[in-house]
Parts: structure tokens; sequence; C-alpha cells
């Protein structure tokens, strides 16, 4: 069997991506320029056409980064309703305003601090913003977080709603420890393995794990 997983087919594929408008092509170009993380875009693509297919009332998005991810949710999905939460100042305060110029902040609530301790929150809430429980939420937080970030994202999504979650194979670490040639992300590298054992057995919870950008776990809940 061969296996065709590669830059060269990701270069290939790439070609065929193009921006949901030209200000978000723009704000693509900056962030890449100035090596700000942001979504792939061949996981931008693949969210978006979850999007299409599920067509999520509410959207949870855990680490916004300067708003490009949750700007596509809501250009895509205008009927949707999101909540994203950031815990780095000035990189909240660029997403606000990213936003505002997208002219999406009246469907996009970004708010600021930590993602567990803002969920923590939100299970105490019954309405924030026109939302309560989500039907759609996207992990793509600190890595060496993501149990945490977990444990209450699935208190929060509603039946048949689903969690996904960015970066799961981390340039390939998670799959071999071979990747980290200087052997400085061997506690990441563990923490992840275990976060991905973890959800793939959990009751209730069905989790696939695809090589889609820098890896990608999709989880759909029933309660």
């Amino acid at each position: 069997m061969i296996h065709i997983t590669n830059n060269l087919v990701t270069e290939y594929i790439n070609k065929y991506y193009k921006p949901l408008n030209d200000d978000l092509g723009l704000l693509r170009e900056y962030a890449e320029d100035k090596n700000i993380p942001i979504i792939l875009k061949e996981t931008e693509e693949f969210l978006l056409q979850l999007l299409r297919w599920r067509k999520p009332k509410r959207i949870l998005e855990i680490g916004t980064s300067i708003g490009y991810s949750s700007a596509c949710f809501s250009l895509l999905s205008p009927a949707s309703r999101i909540l994203t939460i950031e815990n780095k100042r000035d990189v909240f305060d660029q997403a606000v305003e990213n936003l505002d110029d997208l002219g999406v902040s009246d469907r996009v609530h970004v708010l600021f601090g930590d993602a567990e301790e803002v969920m923590t929150s939100l299970l105490h809430k019954t309405n924030i913003q026109g939302l309560d429980y989500f039907d759609f939420i996207f992990i793509d937080a600190a890595k060496s977080h993501y149990r945490r970030f977990w444990d209450q994202a699935i208190k929060l999504v509603q039946n048949e709603g689903m969690i996904i979650c960015d970066n799961t194979l981390m340039n390939g670490r998670t799959v071999s420890d071979k990747y980290d040639h200087l052997k400085k992300h061997r506690t990441n590298i563990s923490q992840m393995r275990d976060f991905l054992d973890y959800i793939t057995d959990l009751e209730g919870v069905t989790t696939t794990v695809l090589p889609i950008g820098d890896g990608i776990s999709m989880s759909v809940v029933t309660r």
C-alpha cells in the first residue's frame, strides 16, 4: 500500500484553496508572514465542509488567536452564534479589531481569560449573549492543556454535538519520537498521546483521528 500524505501532496491540494473572501485572504497572508498560528488551509477547508454539513447554531472556540477561524465560521454560517476564548491580551485585542473589520463582530463574541475558567463559568450560566449549550466546539489552544479543555467542553456540548481538536499530530511528533529531533517536546508528546488514547476510548464518544493539516480529532458526543 502506498501512503500519499506528504508535503508534495499538500502543496498540490492547496493549489485549489480559495479564501471565503479577499479580506480573509489578506488576513491569512498577514498571519503566515508574521508566523501567527492560524488554521492551515487544508484544515480550514475541512472544517468549513463540516459546517456546511452540520449547520451548527452555537459554536464554541477555544483559542481565538487573531480571529481568523471564528471569522471563517461566521462568514460561512451567518446563522451561527459563536463564542471564542483567548487568554493573551494583545492577541485578544487584535482579534476583536479584526472581527470588527471583517463585519462579523455582531455574531462572534470574544471572551478574555483562561479557557478552563471561562468554560467553568459558562456551566453556571444558562445564557450568555444568546448562547447556552453548543453543538460544535473547536479546540485549538495550548496542546499540553487539551485534556483540561476537553473535560470542560464535553460538559458544554449538546447531544450529538461535535468536538474538534486541531494539531493533534504535532508535526508528526505524536506519531513517532524521531520527529522530535532535539528531544524538546517529550512532555507535550506524552500528553497528546494520552489525550488521544483517552478520547478514543470514552463511552458515549465516537472519535476519529484524521491526517488533515497538522492532525485533527473529530468526536461526536452522544448523551
